[in-house]
């Protein structure tokens, strides 16, 4: 139950492209045989939590300015999709290694200057002149994010007592959950009356201000003796998301001959292969995929990445609809699309009773479907459309989705031993990083084959609205990791009572 509990607090389901699970790796819950803490108070999980909402505000806002960005550096806002993508793949590659650099130099000095990375990195982002600049900055971003989320976890989870951790997420999820819910309007109203570039330089205050709060108070938590880095392991991931993802990314579009787009797909095929090879190999591999053996953990990362393609698709979507399709200002399209977060609160409220009547196995089946339903429902959208009836369906789709995560983080864990649970949270990171970017490339690359298909070039409402109906369609192939689930998968977390098989 107290894992439930955790998992409730962790999930942001709002529409927004990496706050929406930005806290999940935080909450893993300790190993049972985790040595006692000192009691600790609201401050720690405060401090934290304020740096996951800088980086969940800087997400959720991106996504709602891309259009604006695009027409400021003269890019397709199709194109510009890469300063999402750049950044998720840079967290993706690089949150394997950040426990691994927490013990090694200390938590409190990998924080810290996780903090100082993102925030000059976002720098870099607002006097950004060209797409290339951005990229690169964006995937300097990703790299500071990639520490500070894992090695957020790692200081909570080391420094309170058990007893004390229920409440200490409440006190983190506090600052973490306004960024979701604040990107979208504030977002829009920065691009709508000032610059886009000052979605990034807000950073800046708000890191001096994690600077200073982490030296003064969070402890240097570490294990005594870290293990020895797996750097082939390290390289072959790396090179094979990076092949992975930017192969989805440009695939169909001109930006590369697509002999190097095929090499991409090829390399990142062979490097994830060679990878596999080598865990089998290695006893303390970056990446333990022998945990994928376990059902409810396949499940949860395997399964949950193709419902997570909806994550990372809607809002490079719906930015794209409401702004370019229906000629609203950013503004206006970040109030509409606060109703996804609205929604998302609402369900934190019904979860665990839901999760508890039904169980894990129906909760995952049921709300697939209604999930990929909802979703698909967006393509109906018109500029006519009353806002009323865009607003209610963005809110359901936000509670609906919000629940199909909670129950995703929560089973999981469900089957994990307890000494590795922080190799699970690592491989089950890694999955929602790159299930957001193949949804943004897919996104992409749906929107690129309609204008061909319908041989017209205009980035219209036509255009953009199939991908809404396609991508929910592949979501639904976590149906096949989902139903083989047996009907009391996870009981004991869920508090559902066992049923025979």
């Amino acid at each position: 139950m107290t894992l439930v509990r955790n998992m409730d607090e962790a999930d942001q389901a709002a529409p927004v492209v990496v706050g929406e699970e930005v806290a999940e790796a935080l909450l893993t819950p300790p190993a049972e045989d985790a040595p006692p803490r000192a009691r600790s108070g609201p401050l720690i999980p405060m401090i934290i939590g304020t740096a996951l909402f800088m980086q969940t505000l800087d997400s959720t806002v991106i996504s709602n300015a891309l259009p604006a960005m695009a027409r400021a550096l003269h890019e397709n806002p199709i194109t510009l999709n890469l300063a999402i993508t750049s950044y998720l793949l840079a967290a993706a590659v690089f949150l394997p290694i950040s426990a691994w650099v927490a013990d090694r130099y200390g938590a409190k000095r990998v924080f810290r200057a996780a903090i100082v990375g993102f925030a000059l990195s976002s720098l870099l982002c607002g006097v950004s002149q060209n797409l290339p600049e951005l990229v690169a900055a964006r995937m300097l971003q990703g790299l500071a994010g990639a520490m500070m989320l894992p090695v957020g976890r790692l200081v909570l989870l080391r420094s309170v007592p058990k007893s004390e951790l229920v409440q200490a997420m409440s006190w983190l999820t506090m600052p973490a959950l306004l960024g979701p819910i604040l990107g979208p309007p504030v977002g829009g109203f920065i691009v709508t009356f000032m610059s886009w570039r000052w979605i990034f330089f807000i950073n800046l205050p708000m890191g001096l201000l994690g600077v200073i709060l982490t030296g003064l108070f969070i402890p240097d938590v570490r294990e005594a003796l870290p293990g020895k880095l797996d750097v082939k392991g390290f390289i072959l991931t790396g090179l094979g998301l990076a092949g992975l993802v930017y192969g989805f990314d440009n695939l169909g579009r001109d930006a590369l001959p697509p002999v190097v787009v095929g090499a991409m797909f090829a390399g990142g095929v062979l490097c994830g292969a060679l990878y596999a090879i080598h865990a089998r190999r290695t006893p303390h591999a970056i990446l333990d995929l022998s945990l994928l053996r376990i059902r409810t953990f396949a499940a949860s990362t395997i399964g949950g990445m193709l419902s997570r393609l909806i994550i990372g698709a809607s809002p490079f979507l719906l930015a794209l609809l409401l702004q370019i399709g229906f000629g609203l200002t950013a503004f206006q399209a970040g109030l509409l699309t606060f109703a996804g977060a609205v929604g998302a609160l609402m369900m934190k409220t019904t979860a665990r009773p839901i999760i508890r009547w039904l169980g894990f196995k129906s909760v995952l089946i049921g709300n697939a479907l209604i999930v990929a339903g909802i979703s698909a429902s967006y393509a109906f959208f018109r500029a006519d459309t009353p806002h009323w009836l865009l607003i209610a369906t963005l809110l359901i789709g936000g509670f609906f989705r919000s629940l199909q995560f909670t129950a995703l983080n929560a089973i999981g864990y469900a089957d994990v031993p307890a000494p590795l649970m922080s190799r699970a949270s690592s491989l089950a990171t890694m999955f929602q990083q790159l299930a957001q970017s193949l949804g943004i490339g897919i996104a992409a690359m749906l929107i690129h084959y309609t204008i061909l298909w319908r041989h017209d070039p205009q980035l219209d409402t036509a255009n953009i609205a199939p991908a809404f109906a396609i991508v929910a369609l592949l979501s639904l192939g976590a149906l096949f990791f989902y139903v083989p689930l047996p009907n009391n998968a996870g009981a004991e977390v869920s508090g559902r009572e066992a049923v025979e098989e």
